[in-house]
């Protein structure tokens, strides 16, 4: 069973030119897209920014053993131990535990179907493309379609996986005084490895322990952990564990919701352990620009992308004579670059303008002055040089 197979296929002149300008329509929509992306990440960025400085003027530390009616509906700063009783039980492999959550994750063993292909330009303007399918065996926590598999008769998957993913919570977990809602619950992401035994074997349904052994601390479905064979599948849990916890939340009652703040954002903070609140608002800022430099980047590939595709029917012309079509490709590439950055850093200051007027401003008249700098110091050259060159009389 061969697990490579290499197609050879060829494009016409005329097939890529209607293909160009196929793609310039999609870039013309996914300009707009990216610029409006841009534009709402930098009023993101600033409200949250606003919602965190406001939390960290406002907050309030309290006691997690006493809950004080005083502080009812503010924003307050709690740290203590997250405790609960409840056990927690998976409903399809009966596995249990003590927990605040009970994670499953499931996965099958699986062919995966990679493609590389490479493209030689002929002189008239086709293509030949070389494209080959590699057929690799991966764990897989979702089935993977064999169905649309380019060798599809020799690598099948099977359909079904025993179960999906899932997440189970406790429903009464205190901490202190306090008990804990499940917006609370849902972020705390501690999760651990629970290792399994024999004794969870037992605890499986009898159709599940005929194929079942305990491998890697975990559930194996199949003969040989050691040598897995497709549709093999492993299943393992996660948990997270009772401990030390610290929240920035608005206290309500004898428990916790998120703050809404003057900037339209809420507030929930919680992070593993004993935190001050200093610090968890230190780290919230930091996840804020982390996000929005991810985001300016995003936004700024995505017009590049756009722009590339609203110029590639020139290249794609050019590519009648190959030499000529790789010289304008890159020629349309850097002009797709540069214009991408600038149409992005407009984008950003046009938004700073609307959501950081002072700071918007201010950039903007440091750009105009840099701009009028270098036209009049360009002029005063070139009068410069036309003044030497100028013959005397």
């Amino acid at each position: 069973m061969a697990d490579t197979f290499t197609e050879r296929t060829s494009q016409s002149w005329f097939s890529k030119i209607f293909g160009s300008f196929v793609a310039l329509l999609f870039g013309i929509v996914l300009v707009p897209v990216a610029i409006i992306l841009l534009f709402w990440n930098e009023g993101r960025a600033v409200a949250t920014a606003k919602s965190l400085a406001e939390g960290a003027s406002s907050v309030i530390s309290a006691p997690a053993d006493a809950v004080n009616a005083d502080n009812n509906l503010k924003l307050v700063h709690v740290s203590g131990n997250a405790t609960t009783d409840e056990v927690l039980t998976d409903p399809t492999f009966g596995v249990s535990a003590t927990a605040i959550r009970l994670g499953r994750k499931v996965e099958m063993y699986q062919w995966n179907e990679v493609k590389n292909s490479s493209t030689q330009k002929d002189l008239g303007g086709s293509n030949e493309t070389t494209t080959t399918y590699s057929y690799v065996k991966k764990w897989s926590d979702d089935p993977i379609d064999s169905t649309k598999f380019k060798e599809a008769a020799d690598h099948v998957n099977p359909t079904e996986m025993l179960a999906s993913g899932s997440s189970l919570s406790a429903k009464d977990v205190s901490l202190g005084a306090f008990k804990l809602s499940d917006s609370v619950i849902s972020q705390m992401s501690t999760e651990e490895p629970l290792p399994l035994t024999d004794v969870n074997l037992g605890q499986l349904p009898d159709e599940l322990k005929a194929t079942a052994q305990i491998a890697n601390a975990g559930l194996y479905f199949g003969h040989d952990p050691n040598s897995p064979a497709i549709g093999d599948q492993r299943v393992s849990f996660t948990v997270v564990k009772p401990g030390p916890f610290s929240i920035v939340a608005r206290q309500n009652g004898d428990t916790f919701e998120p703050y809404p703040t003057r900037a339209g954002r809420d507030l929930l903070l919680v992070e593993p352990g004993d935190v001050a609140a200093d610090l968890m608002f230190q780290h919230a800022e930091s996840e804020n620009a982390m996000l929005t430099w991810i985001l300016r980047g995003v936004g700024t590939v995505l017009l590049f992308i756009a722009l590339a595709m609203i110029f590639s029917p020139i290249s794609t012309f050019a590519s009648v004579i190959p030499f000529f079509g790789d010289i304008l490709g890159m020629g349309t590439g850097l002009a797709a670059f540069f214009l991408s950055l600038a149409i992005s850093l407009l984008t950003i200051s046009f938004a700073w303008i609307v959501y950081r007027p002072l700071v918007g401003g201010l950039m903007l008249a440091v750009a105009v002055a840099v701009i009028v700098w270098a036209r009049s110091h360009g002029q005063g050259r070139a009068k410069a040089k036309a003044g030497i060159a100028a013959p005397s009389t």
